[in-house]
């Protein structure tokens, strides 16, 4: 039931968020978006309908339906998988944890052969499962961390350190959220995600807000813009690949274009970091990788 339930209040926080159309009277409207029977219209499906929909009273349309609600709510790709996601884990019965994440051998030897190219390894709920030795110098030292802490959402949100490093914090860490949100939508009852969404929603009141707007997204590249401690702005570009033997693993690697001032940033951050102890900078400790 209580998926049931997310999948009504995405369906609301979806609707809250469109615009009535032109010549609409605002003045009797006491909340922000659409109307139940405005996106029933649309979907052309009945305002009873809809509204058992939202309310997690008939959590079995066809996929049509759903198709039609989707286009009415006018969600982008990541929503509506996110809808369906959440439709399709709303059987409401209890769920053994899910198995221990594991990154493969060959997947450890991979990062460590790309060298002075930063990447990462992340699995369920944003989780840091491996990174190299550029990923520890130009982000954090994962590893360094307690296992419950080694969690790419939870330190954008939580650790000082990287409100400094992300020169835009809040659309790198709103955009963590919702990859979170995304996650926790294909992974329902996995008790370490309610644990890790009860201690964010504690601890930030930006990730309340956020979380509170069900946005979802499923970036598969980008650029961040970074003001490191060492080697100053960089702006570096990501891409983001899902791994073909374990959809719930991915690989983020990290690059710089050719001749750019920032793959002479990340040269100089690779030569500092092999003359300089770990310790002495705030985002790196020298650890061994767990899983």
């Amino acid at each position: 039931m209580g998926q049931s339930i997310e999948f009504g209040r995405f369906l609301s926080a979806m609707r809250s968020r469109l615009q009535p159309e032109p010549g609409a009277n605002l003045t009797s409207r006491r909340v922000p978006g659409l109307r139940r029977e405005e996106v029933a219209r649309l979907a052309d499906v009945s305002t009873d309908y809809y509204t058992r929909l939202e309310q997690g009273r008939n959590i079995h349309p066809s996929r049509s339906v759903l198709t039609s609600v989707a286009r009415a709510l006018q969600l982008n790709d990541a929503e509506s998988a996110h809808m369906f996601d959440l439709l399709e884990n709303c059987g409401g019965q209890a769920t053994n944890p899910p198995p221990a994440q594991r990154v493969r051998a060959s997947m450890r030897q991979l990062l460590d052969a790309v060298g002075d190219v930063p990447a990462v390894v992340l699995g369920r709920r944003t989780d840091v499962l491996a990174s190299n030795r550029m990923a520890r110098l130009l982000f954090a030292d994962f590893p360094a961390m307690a296992r419950e802490q080694r969690n790419y959402t939870r330190w954008i949100m939580l650790d000082p350190a990287a409100r400094v490093l992300f020169r835009d914090w809040h659309a790198a860490a709103s955009d963590a959220v919702a990859t979170l949100r995304a996650d926790i939508g294909r992974h329902p009852g996995d008790p370490a995600a309610t644990a890790l969404v009860g201690e964010l929603a504690v601890n930030s009141e930006e990730f309340r807000q956020w979380w509170a707007r069900h946005t979802v997204t499923r970036k598969s590249s980008g650029t961040l813009g970074l003001h490191h401690g060492v080697v100053g702005d960089v702006d570096i570009d990501f891409e983001h690949l899902l791994l073909p033997d374990d959809p719930d693993q991915s690989l983020r690697i990290y690059t710089a274009k050719n001749g750019s001032p920032t793959l002479d940033a990340l040269k100089l951050l690779s030569s500092w970091g092999e003359s300089s102890t770990p310790l002495s900078h705030p985002l790196s400790n020298s650890s061994e990788e767990t899983t």
